[in-house]
């Protein structure tokens, strides 16, 4: 229970750090069947059937199976925030972290349950009994969260587009630092690679499901069309005690664009501030950074702005990965999949970076790599322009 374990001056970090990971995604339940999918190099998309223009169609898209506890939920939605959290505390509760006094609690969300609510309206025509409609609103899976395990500490979702799990770890680092709270369980879910949400971003010109994944989704290689939906939800234990951490967040910064509600500003002036922004907040410099963790969407637009990034702001001197031709863009929950996979690359000596399919950049990694250590800057690039990046340290 929180508060029965004081912080151990012997296990306390300077940093925040990652205590405890969850991991629901395309390729399973559970945060090794991430790693191991990741490190095999085959992308967790599937041809889904009723996903393309005719309902008999097929698309590719990185879905969410079935399954996790009934009694938490009666959506997929609520299985999997709910399942990836019991995971992280799990873990870091076997890593040797004990709740403090405070312990709060961040969601990342965009669209919520986006099945539920389409079948409260088209199947049950906008009527359910009581406790089947409250499990749709953003609220309830924080709250089962915090019944479950006894935390009273602060409560909020966090919603960014495209950068919400990023900037919910941002947030959290701030609680921690201002005294907010002691601990914070960071939650970042997004369970919308539905069919009617695929055909908006197909026509936005950012999806593609008409072609296997690691074809059509090629960040920083010629020839890439854009990215391939897919789903997640992925927890993380946030602390600075803790006895065997995977990782130290070092800083963060956050930025809008202020231009349009789709497009990236061509000038990429609130990009470079942001990424200036957060190696200051880390204390870092740019020559310091060895791994460039990509936003990696495969669209032309983020391709130019994050190529000028590396070359303008890090002299094209780390390497860089994106993780979604494998695991598909998880919208809301992306930056929470590629968090996880460098926080248990660090832990594990290995960068589970995506395969090369067409002639790439001269610093893309190519499959899985010997991690060295050093420091990983991951940008994301929300719609709206919110613009975010995180740092990332070894654990000491």
């Amino acid at each position: 229970m929180p508060g029965t374990n004081p912080i151990s001056e012997q296990h306390y970090q300077d940093h925040m750090t990652i205590a405890g990971i969850g991991a629901v995604t395309g390729y399973g339940w559970g945060r090794e069947t991430l790693w191991h999918g990741l490190l095999s190099g085959k992308t967790a998309a599937t041809l889904q059937p009723g996903y393309g223009s005719g309902r008999d169609e097929q698309a590719w898209v990185s879905v969410v199976p079935d399954g996790g506890d009934p009694i938490v939920s009666n959506s997929r939605y609520g299985r999997a925030t709910h399942e990836s959290a019991r995971e992280a505390i799990a873990d870091a509760t076997a890593r040797g972290w004990r709740p403090g006094r405070t312990v709060g609690l961040l969601h990342a969300i965009v669209l919520g349950d986006v099945a539920n609510w389409r079948d409260f309206y088209t199947v049950d025509h906008g009527h359910r009994r009581s406790r089947d409609y409250m499990r749709l609103l953003p609220s309830t899976p924080i709250s089962v969260l915090m019944q479950e395990f006894g935390f009273h500490g602060p409560s909020m979702n966090v919603s960014a587009a495209c950068s919400s799990a990023n900037v919910a770890l941002i947030t959290a680092k701030l609680w921690l630092d201002s005294g907010v709270a002691d601990d914070v369980i960071c939650v970042a879910t997004d369970m919308s690679a539905t069919p009617d949400m695929l055909e908006h971003f197909v026509r936005l010109g950012a999806a593609v499901g008409d072609d296997d994944p690691l074809s059509a989704c090629r960040p920083f290689q010629e020839g890439s069309r854009g990215f391939c939906m897919g789903e997640a939800s992925v927890t993380f234990v946030l602390s600075r005690s803790v006895q065997r951490p995977y990782v130290e967040v070092l800083g963060g910064g956050m930025t809008n664009d202020a231009y349009h509600v789709v497009s990236v500003d061509p000038g990429h002036a609130q990009i470079f501030d942001c990424a200036r922004r957060a190696l200051a907040d880390a204390d870092v410099r740019p020559e310091e950074v060895r791994y460039f963790n990509a936003h990696g969407t495969g669209t032309e637009q983020c391709d130019v702005a994050e190529r000028d990034l590396l070359a303008r702001l890090f002299g094209d001197r780390p390497q860089v990965y994106s993780l979604k031709p494998l695991a598909g863009h998880c919208q809301g929950a992306a930056a929470g999949v590629e968090v996880a996979a460098a926080a248990l690359g660090y832990d594990r000596g290995v960068v589970p970076a995506a395969p090369i399919v067409a002639p790439a950049h001269p610093r893309l990694l190519d499959g899985p790599t010997p991690c060295e250590g050093g420091v990983t800057v991951k940008l994301s690039l929300g719609m709206g322009g919110h613009n975010s990046m995180l740092v990332l340290g070894p654990a000491r």
